[in-house]
C-alpha cells in the first residue's frame, strides 16, 4: 500500500507538500543535486574536486546546491583546519547514503538510454 496520499498534505521540517513525490524532489530536484550526490556515493571530495567532477555547474550554483544539501541532511561539510588555507571535505550522512539505490537505478537508467540512443565519446583533452 502506498502512503503518499493519506492524507491531504506531508509536513516536514515546517515545509508542507502535496504528496511524497514532491517532498522526495524537494530534496534532490534539479540538474546538480543528483549528480552532486553521485560524485559522492563512494568517497568525500573537496569543493574544488566536485567542481571538476561536473564540468558545466557553475560557482555559485554548486556553493549553492552543496548548501541545500547539507541544510536537508543529505551530506555533511567537514572543516579542517582552523586558519586558511583550511580543508573541507563534503561527504554523505546516512540520510543521503540511503538514496544510494535509487542513485544505482538512475545510473543504470541513464546507461541504458546512453546504449540504446546515444553513444558514449571520448572528452577532449584539454589544450587540444
Amino acid at each position: 500500500m502506498s502512503i503518499e496520499c493519506k492524507s491531504d498534505l506531508i509536513k516536514v521540517n515546517n515545509k508542507v507538500y502535496p504528496c511524497t513525490v514532491s517532498l522526495a524532489m524537494d530534496l534532490v530536484g534539479g540538474k546538480w543535486k543528483v549528480v552532486m550526490l553521485y560524485h559522492l556515493k563512494d568517497t568525500g571530495k573537496r569543493y574544488s574536486e566536485l567542481g571538476k567532477d561536473m564540468p558545466g555547474i557553475t560557482e555559485r550554483t554548486l556553493s549553492l546546491q552543496l548548501k541545500q544539501l547539507e541544510e536537508d541532511g543529505l551530506i555533511s561539510r567537514e572543516v579542517f583546519g582552523e586558519k586558511p588555507p583550511i580543508k573541507v571535505i563534503y561527504s554523505l550522512t546516512d540520510f543521503g547514503r540511503s538514496f544510494i539505490p535509487v542513485l544505482d537505478a538512475v545510473l543504470g537508467w541513464g546507461n541504458q538510454i546512453a546504449l540504446q540512443k546515444g553513444e558514449f565519446v571520448n572528452k577532449p583533452l584539454k589544450g587540444i
